[in-house]
């Protein structure tokens, strides 16, 4: 693994750690962005990584839109990101989560963490026996928040689809507009329900295509290969699942006027976003239209020391918000020729003092 500061992707991060657990077996990253505005925020991803050096670019990349997310989402929560890398089974165990949440509480609330890909609420309640310093654990009632941020991120993109769908298509409804879903997981499977139920058109693609048959039968929906789903004729191409799928080839089968969706980081590099607009595409920011995971839980942990209302309503009605910023990113770059993604990184860089 390179020096981490040689990264193309290293921001001046204010803390990149490696954490080394032998007995468990535990090799991890923990990186914080900026904490200009609270704690560095964001999940920890568990995957397995072919080269190391992914693993320290995810962990630089996923931190720094941690930072932009909560900025934008009006949250008082910096950027962080944690990755634990797998082996190629994909074995994970109490003594590794055990590690790992010792790692978390020895920085002493400079990062607090949730579930993100490959974590689940179990996990998270097995971290939140070592560490005060966690979020996304199971609640108890309806109307508390907390839990599961999927369903919360999947509402979200929801609605920032159908601001994208009124912004550029002039309808104020998604039914009869054909999305196009990449990733039918917890929050892809989400967003589709949500859409069918508005009466939209799907197409769905998962790598588990089982899972994505299943769902199609479920809403009356179209599969399509994995490998396909980018290039599928449609209105609205929504990315749930790995980021950095929006590059020179991507972008190129793209065959949508909307690209709108929950994955993290979709833009390979600062240019494909001034390539998606050079194509006419319009671009929902991906830390903007998948905030509303990161608002739940974030929520929840500053519910616990009674700086937020522990009520769902509260979530809902914070990410209620998002399809307005999403629409004054627009109206901004339609006014100054800039792309969404250089926009909207140029407000959230202000907000965190950069």
């Amino acid at each position: 693994m390179s020096a981490f500061w040689t990264e193309s992707d290293y921001d001046d991060h204010e803390l990149v750690e490696v954490v080394r657990d032998a007995k468990s077996g535990l090799t991890a990253i923990i990186a914080l962005h900026s904490t200009h505005l609270g704690p560095g925020a964001g999940g920890t991803r568990f995957w397995h990584y072919g080269d190391p050096a992914d693993a320290m670019r995810d962990a630089l990349r996923l931190s720094r839109g941690m930072s932009y997310k909560n900025a934008m989402a009006g949250l008082p929560m910096g950027g962080g990101k944690a990755v634990i890398l797998a082996g190629k089974d994909n074995s994970k165990t109490p003594e590794m989560l055990a590690a790992f949440a010792d790692a978390v509480d020895a920085l002493g609330g400079k990062y607090v963490t949730a579930e993100d890909v490959g974590i689940s609420e179990a996990d998270m309640s097995t971290v939140a026996k070592r560490t005060q310093y966690v979020s996304g654990l199971p609640v108890e009632g309806e109307d508390a928040a907390g839990g599961d941020p999927g369903p919360f991120t999947a509402l979200g993109i929801f609605l920032g689809i159908k601001a994208a769908v009124k912004h550029k298509l002039g309808k104020d409804s998604v039914k009869d507009v054909h999305v196009a879903i990449q990733g039918t997981g917890s929050v892809g499977g989400g967003v589709a329900r949500l859409l069918a139920k508005e009466g939209a058109q799907l197409t769905l693609a998962d790598i588990d295509a089982e899972r994505a048959a299943a769902l199609a039968a479920e809403l009356g929906a179209q599969t399509a290969a994995s490998e396909a789903i980018m290039s599928v004729s449609c209105d609205v191409f929504s990315p749930n699942a790995l980021g950095a799928i929006l590059d020179d080839d991507g972008i190129g089968r793209l065959d949508c006027q909307i690209v709108a969706g929950g994955a993290n980081n979709q833009l390979q590099r600062p240019e494909h976003g001034p390539m998606l607009a050079k194509r006419g595409i319009l671009y929902a920011p991906d830390y903007v239209i998948n905030a509303g995971g990161i608002i739940s839980v974030t929520l929840e942990y500053l519910c616990r020391s009674e700086k937020a209302p522990c009520d769902i309503n509260e979530v809902r009605k914070r990410i209620a918000l998002i399809p307005g910023r999403l629409e004054q990113i627009w109206h901004d770059s339609d006014a100054s020729g800039e792309s969404s993604d250089q926009v909207a990184d140029r407000m959230a860089q202000k907000l965190i003092g950069r």
